[in-house]
């Protein structure tokens, strides 16, 4: 077959794996090629700061297929080489060792990098970013030997790290520019959560502060200095202060980005053929008639299945799903739905005993659930979707008696 039928995958992570799996098991049969630059074969990320951290999931567990799924398949795996540049005219991919890949349609999973301290003493030994499952090792690693631990950022990898970090015994201060923690994502209301939870675990949170220099001697990070002077030691010094899509191929190539790659409901970019899923794409979402990207596995492992039922010609490939993700922090797991921005919805309120941290928080506008989080409540997570999704007006009311069902709640519920 000539190039002009081979689909070319940048990015082998969870959600380029998942984009190849869909392409055979839809029935395509020409050449394949899916490219990363780890050399390590696509893998999930959340265990990385949660279970395969812990020491509670083994590292074949992370792995999206067997070793010998991508020879089975005829799926063209090369690992440990980046992709310098897209060239749409010619249709084709540069490699960095300047080989070059034809395709007949290109998909973008190149994900995202964390942000970076600009800050004195940002790039000594034992300041550490996670991101891929080398930096989860290093991570582990520090705690095992670490007493002391410095969290900036107080965001999920923040929370998460830190709660790996205290289960293996280390003492940990977290350092937040904000009052509390995941004060964009989830208002004060919900925030005051996860800050409990973790003083109650021992955790030393400090908000409304601003890191100045990280101290370090023989190389190496022993503290953090505040911009007010104040000092703290540390033995490992771990930064989550967010992530940035890697939009470098597709802005060189001249397609349109803002926010991450900008692309339609079926995940197609300002070019023709061209494609893109995953924590890079910035999508239009027909639930919510707006441009989001979503930073979550959720999109990650479903985003591919659209984008490559749209590459071959499906006309029904949209991505419409409800926005989800989860996260588990010592006996705290929770499950999230929905889309709200910060200050975009009218008052939350709450069904079951907050206090206990055993309940549902409901976001609302007018009355319609714009989102949804059930927190060590299961089995719940699908009918929340489906608040979401209806929009229909709910008393809220209703929502909070736990002697109303939420079945009761949704469409058509008479009639079930």
């Amino acid at each position: 077959m000539s190039t002009n039928d081979a689909c070319v995958i940048v990015g082998a992570s969870l959600a380029g794996a998942k984009a190849a799996q869909t392409l055979r098991e839809e029935g395509f049969d020409g050449p394949l090629v899916l490219i990363g630059d780890e050399r390590e074969r696509p893998y999930e990320r959340p265990p990385l700061s949660k279970g395969y951290l812990t020491g509670k999931d083994a590292r074949e567990q992370i792995y999206v297929h067997p070793p010998q799924w991508y020879a089975e398949h005829n799926v063209d795996l090369r690992l440990g080489i980046a992709v310098t540049a897209v060239d749409p005219a010619a249709r084709e991919v540069t490699l960095a060792d300047g080989s070059r890949v034809g395709y007949g349609k290109l998909l973008l999973t190149t994900g995202s990098s964390p942000r970076r301290l600009p800050i004195a003493g940002a790039e000594l030994e034992r300041v550490l970013y996670l991101r891929r499952v080398e930096d989860s090792d290093r991570i582990k690693e520090a705690f095992q030997s670490a007493s002391r631990a410095v969290v900036i950022g107080a965001g999920w990898i923040g929370l998460e790290t830190t709660a790996a970090a205290r289960a293996a015994g280390v003492e940990v201060t977290v350092l937040e520019m904000a009052e509390l923690p995941l004060l964009r994502v989830l208002g004060r209301e919900v925030a005051q959560v996860f800050a409990d939870l973790h003083r109650d675990h021992g955790v030393d949170l400090r908000f409304g502060v601003q890191v100045a220099e990280i101290t370090g001697s023989g190389g190496a990070a022993d503290g953090v200095r505040l911009s007010d002077g104040t000092r703290i030691d540390a033995d490992v010094v771990i930064v989550g202060v967010g992530i940035m899509p890697n939009i470098g191929l597709a802005q060189e190539a001249g397609l349109e980005v803002d926010n991450g790659i900008r692309v339609d409901e079926r995940l197609c970019t300002s070019y023709p053929d061209i494609y893109a899923a995953g924590d890079v794409a910035n999508a239009f979402h027909p639930l919510l008639g707006k441009h989001i990207r979503v930073e979550h596995w959720a999109n990650a492992l479903h985003q591919p299945q659209t984008a490559a039922r749209a590459m071959l010609g499906r006309r029904d490939a949209v991505y419409d799903r409800v926005p989800y993700f989860f996260t588990d922090q010592y006996d705290l797991g929770m499950e999230y739905a929905g889309y709200v921005e910060p200050g975009g919805y009218d008052q939350v309120v709450f069904r079951g005993d907050v206090a206990g941290r055993e309940f549902i928080a409901f976001w609302l506008a007018g009355n319609r659930v714009l989102a949804a989080m059930n927190v060590n409540i299961w089995d719940v997570n699908e009918q929340l979707q489906t608040l979401i999704r209806t929009a229909q007006p709910v008393d809220p009311r209703m929502l909070t008696d736990p002697q109303v069902p939420l079945e009761s709640l949704l469409p058509n519920a008479e009639h079930r």
